[in-house]
């Protein structure tokens, strides 16, 4: 291959693979094995200080699991990630090299119903916190920050309002304070946004999601830019101070730009143990070699529904991005100029018991807790994904009870107009 850059759908289907140099086979085998022969004690030696990249445990690396890691790397044009076993997951991943306990981080208030609770909750347990802050106030996210803020956190496209967030702005807040901007880039894909060239420093995934986009793996992404400077102040001691986690190494000052990324093998992955299998990465492998194709086509339908919704007198708002009545609208040409997802809220006329009665209706759409999957799917946040949130936090999160949340999918666009009208009855 020359050294011109390739495009998204040449890297979606080769980045971070090659032929098996032992067999030849052209699809990335799976690698379904638990440890790693070492050639002789120096070689351990090395592997285990660093000095020399390869394989040891596979609940640190496997050569499956990497594979998926340096492709969804390329896609979203950063210097190291690691795979993890779910979302959730790899949020926690993201974090871990930056907290301590009495650390916090400012995060959007319009997020996913279950990050909202690991945020609220379970992060408590680590000694951690958050303050949830409505991103569209750029003031209120730069008084939230103090001196034990660790990150600031956001997602592209809000799940489930749809809401797009104004990345560089925050990115600019994020640097003025030092710490990193940590963007969730599931319902965008790397096809619609690249948070790292916005400013972001670090990108998570549920690979759950788009990437794989056919209901069968859970998984997780985190994706490090390289760029930001750990040791610029002592916010970050796992990374610019002896790590005692791991006989005293100064990741940055060792690592540079593959400080995080290593910290969060050696480290993370090693005491947390969220790792993600090799079958599951070999299917998101194969799923993300159709990614361009899937979001083209996710998007354009996406578009069309929500322009058929916002005219229907049974509706009473539709919350997609990518209409001129969105108040995002303007935005999303910016951020995610190529479509505002395939992820939206409708609002119904008659209200919470409507929902249901949508719901139970149905027949194309799948009743599922999940989303970017090839099949449109629906779902009732109000009584499912936010039912642990208070009503107040609900609206704000953009799930108040009379709205359903639609993944479109890849479907002919008449079938699902159709499904949708009979159901609205």
């Amino acid at each position: 291959m020359s050294d011109t850059p390739l495009g998204f759908d040449t890297l979606a289907i080769h980045a971070g693979t090659a032929p098996d140099p032992a067999t030849g086979a052209r699809q990335v085998p799976i690698y379904q094995t638990t440890a790693y022969v070492f050639r002789d004690a120096d070689h351990a030696a090395k592997l285990f200080n660093l000095e020399e990249i390869g394989y040891i445990y596979s609940r640190l690396t496997n050569p499956t699991v990497s594979a998926l890691a340096n492709r969804v790397v390329a896609l979203e044009g950063g210097a190291g990630g690691i795979a993890c076993s779910s979302g959730h997951a790899a949020q926690i991943m993201a974090l871990f090299p930056l907290m301590g306990p009495g650390k916090n981080i400012v995060a959007s208030s319009r997020l996913y119903g279950g990050t909202m609770t690991q945020f609220s909750q379970t992060i408590k347990r680590f000694g951690w916190s958050a303050k949830f802050v409505d991103t569209d106030d750029l003031g209120a996210v730069a008084k939230a920050c103090d001196k034990n803020t660790r990150a600031i956190f956001c997602e592209t496209i809000a799940n489930p309002g749809g809401y797009v967030t104004d990345i560089p702005a925050l990115a600019k807040i994020a640097d003025r304070k030092g710490i990193p901007l940590i963007v969730d880039n599931t319902t965008a894909t790397p096809w619609l946004c690249k948070p790292i060239e916005l400013g972001a420093t670090l990108v998570v995934h549920s690979a759950t999601k788009y990437l794989t986009g056919n209901g069968t793996v859970t998984g997780g992404i985190v994706v490090d830019s390289g760029r930001f400077n750990w040791s610029a102040n002592d916010k970050f001691p796992s990374l610019s101070q002896p790590e005692p986690a791991y006989h005293g190494l100064t990741f940055h000052p060792a690592l540079g730009g593959m400080a995080f990324t290593f910290h969060s093998i050696a480290v993370g992955l090693r005491d947390l143990g969220m790792t993600m299998n090799p079958q599951g990465a070999h299917y998101t492998l194969m799923g993300i070699e159709t990614l361009g194709l899937r979001m083209e086509r996710h998007v354009a339908n996406a578009r069309k529904v929500a322009e058929w919704l916002e005219k229907d007198p049974r509706v009473e708002a539709v919350s997609y991005a990518g209409l001129k009545s969105s108040p995002s609208y303007k935005r999303a040409k910016k951020i995610v100029p190529k479509g505002a997802g395939a992820l939206f809220t409708v609002s119904l006329k008659s209200g919470y018991d409507g929902c249901v009665d949508l719901i139970n209706k149905v027949k194309l759409f799948s009743h599922v807790a999940n989303l970017g999957d090839t099949r449109s799917l629906i779902i009732h946040p109000a009584s499912t994904t936010h039912r642990q949130l208070e009503p107040a936090q609900q609206i704000a999160a953009g799930a108040p009870p009379n709205m359903v949340r639609l993944s479109i999918g890849i479907e002919n666009v008449e079938d699902i107009i159709a499904d949708l009208d009979q159901a609205m009855g």
